[in-house]
């Protein structure tokens, strides 16, 4: 089980503040992640083929096509001010 000197090193290393119980908390939570990680390092993996996804599914490119879009107008409209010819909206930063 991974000591409560640990677990304070590790919460202060991710800068998070932890009282005296939830230091005996993730103590045990801690040390069960890592008993899990154990077991998995037993599995025999040798005959098992390496998988990027499960899916099947492959991305698909298209090349990009100039088109005009009917409306332009109507959305502009939408634009609350305009400003030496550009559409000005709020600052979003």
């Amino acid at each position: 089980m991974i000591s409560k000197e640990e677990t304070k090193h590790i919460a202060s290393l991710a800068r998070i503040g932890v009282t005296d119980e939830e230091i005996e908390k993730f103590s045990e939570d801690l040390s069960a992640v890592l008993d899990w990680v154990s077991e998995l390092k037993e599995v025999d993996v040798e005959k098992a083929s390496p998988t990027e996804h499960i899916t099947g599914f492959e991305n698909v490119s298209r090349e990009d096509q100039l088109r005009d879009f009917a409306a332009q107008k109507d959305i502009v409209k939408l634009f609350p001010e305009e400003k030496n010819g550009y559409d000005k909206v709020k600052s979003v930063l």
